[in-house]
């Protein structure tokens, strides 16, 4: 199918930038260029601005009930176009056909658990202390949001952020990435052929950290979300605090993968591979820091290296392919030079630790051991097709190293013991934990970290509280 020119989406209208300015979109797999996205300028961020006050006049007064049917109007249309909008994002950010293809389907999910949750955001009534008086408490949409949304997951990142907003009686601004733009704004249409007002969503393109600046201290907005790298996500806290915004904020990880000696073998190193190479590393909770046992160490970086090299990587288009490329070519030189780093501290490469070929941003799916602690790649999100393992004696050792860094968001662990998994869970700093399994992400649970990982979540019943301002009214009969 052929790659669309992909515009803004502004108070009900699809159409150009005004200053007829737009970007480049290059297939990741070929480098070519594929299409063109709209650029917004200020002028059109200003049309949107205006839209989205219009439009949460409007939407507010929707009930709960009528905006959940439409939300499942916009999930059956998602699931309708899963396979052309699963080969747009293929095209764009060169996942596997077939995990675009789930991406896509989950994202219908998000939108259905949402649609519930609108239903159900109750208020309550607070017992008095004196005859005929009320207590009540409300719930009330914040206002207009700005997110602002990554590359890696184009439906996903999106899907949490408008599903959230539009269930709650939010209207919302989207800056969806430039480099994989065509999925997020199929995602909006749905949205808008399921009846949604003009004004209540709004899709702009541009470059970040101007659309940021001005979107987030701009009085129309009253809430922030964001989803991306650690430090960015700390200057957007900034300036929205600094203008009393709430703010929601998914942040970078460096998530623990912790095996024990009376672990699974096998199925820690299947499941484990399979959560590694997952969208060649580009993932947030993506396992990073394998620390396992001592016994388990030898025969599971033997099975965890065998999972790599049988990979198949390439095209995303073509069949039978279980990883992509990189996004950009900007992610290739970040990788090299983290490979580098390591192998000067005297990393041992195992699998991989090279480019693949010259056409398309590839990387091999890279098994390490002997990284140094201080090694950049043991400090810094690697966010590629990179697993660096160690190995623990103790318990006590191996909380130690998972809680090294500042990040908190996702960590994995793998034993057959009840006490031990009660134990690695409590101590273990992280805003989720799945033991024994993949069990991370899903719509109704919820989604977020601590530390600088951010704060707030975007799964399960808590995601909503953000989008809701809770009003108390105390009330005494005359």
């Amino acid at each position: 199918m052929a790659y669309p020119t992909v515009q803004l989406h502004i108070n009900g209208e699809w159409r150009a930038a005004r200053g007829g300015k737009s970007l480049p979109v290059i297939n990741p797999a070929t480098e070519e260029v594929i299409g063109e996205v709209a650029h917004a300028s200020t002028a059109d961020l200003d049309e949107a601005l205006d839209a989205a006050a219009r439009g949460f006049a409007t939407w507010k007064k929707v009930s709960a009930f009528d905006r959940s049917k439409l939300m499942r109007k916009a999930a059956d249309l998602l699931r309708s176009r899963a396979d052309m909008i699963a080969a747009l994002m293929t095209a764009e950010q060169g996942k596997p056909l077939g995990e675009a293809r789930m991406e896509v389907m989950a994202g219908a999910d998000v939108i259905d658990w949402f649609a519930e949750e609108a239903r159900r955001a109750y208020g309550r009534v607070i017992p008095a202390r004196a005859e005929g008086v009320y207590q009540l408490v409300i719930k009330e949409p914040i206002g207009p949001v700005a997110a602002f949304t990554p590359w890696n997951f184009p439906i996903n990142q999106v899907v949490r952020k408008l599903s959230a907003a539009v269930a709650t009686g939010c209207s919302i601004i989207v800056k969806a990435p430039e480099e994989t733009p065509a999925s997020p704004a199929e995602l909006v249409r749905c949205f808008v052929d399921a009846g949604l007002p003009a004004g209540v969503v709004g899709l702009v393109y541009g470059i970040p950290a101007e659309i940021s600046e001005y979107l987030i201290p701009h009085p129309v907005i009253r809430k922030v979300t964001f989803t991306g790298s650690t430090p960015v996500g700390k200057m957007l806290s900034a300036l929205a605090g600094k203008h009393m915004k709430r703010v929601t904020m998914e942040l970078g990880g460096h998530a623990p993968a912790i095996v024990f000696d009376d672990a699974d073998l096998d199925l820690a190193a299947r499941t484990l591979a399979g959560a590694k190479f997952r969208n060649a590393g580009q993932v947030c909770v993506s396992p990073t820091r394998f620390l396992v046992q001592e016994a388990m160490y030898a025969p599971f970086v033997e099975k965890f290296t065998a999972a790599a090299k049988a990979l198949k990587v390439g095209n995303g288009m073509e069949e039978g392919v279980q990883m992509g490329p990189l996004v950009h070519d900007r992610r290739i030189p970040w990788v090299e030079g983290l490979m580098a780093d390591a192998r000067q501290r005297g990393a041992e490469v195992h699998t991989g630790g090279e480019r693949i070929g010259n056409k398309g941003y590839f990387y091999a799916p890279t098994v390490l051991t002997g990284v140094t602690k201080e090694a950049r790649m043991m400090n810094e999100e690697p966010f590629g097709p990179l697993a660096m393992i160690s190995s623990f004696k103790d318990f006590d050792e191996v909380v130690e190293e998972a809680n090294r860094l500042p990040y908190g968001l996702a960590s994995y662990a793998f034993t057959r013991s009840a006490k031990t998994a009660n134990a690695i869970a409590s101590k273990v700093e992280s805003g989720m934990m799945t033991i024994n399994h993949l069990g991370l992400a899903l719509p109704e649970v919820p989604f977020g970290g601590m530390k600088d990982s951010g704060y707030g979540s975007e799964g399960g019943s808590e995601a909503i509280e953000a989008y809701l301002n809770t009003k108390f009214v105390s009330q005494a009969g005359l």
